[in-house]
């Protein structure tokens, strides 16, 4: 999450503020932010599959075995899924 100037996220409205239309002002501007965060589902996809390959990587260095096997067995589910739906669209 990307932050303000003044160290916090975009989403939080920052405390202090006396001016009512400041203070409106703020509160938009982190709403709006709130929703940009939310609603970016491209950006969201990113950022877990970059943990999610991060996890990966970890695991097939601590366990070489245990990556191939899964790899093996996400294959085989992959080839199943495929050969099922090819069946059931040839009839």
């Amino acid at each position: 999450m990307t932050t303000s100037d003044s160290g916090l996220p975009k989403t939080v409205v920052p405390g202090g503020i006396t001016d009512p239309v400041a203070s409106a002002r703020a509160e938009l501007k982190a709403a709006l932010a709130a929703i940009e965060v939310k609603a970016n589902v491209p950006r969201r996809i990113e950022k877990a599959s970059a943990r999610y390959a991060v996890k990966a990587r970890r695991f097939a260095d601590d366990n070489p075995v245990g990556a191939i096997a899964a790899a093996v067995a996400l294959a085989a589910v992959v080839g199943s899924a495929v050969w099922v739906i090819a069946r059931a669209l040839s009839r």
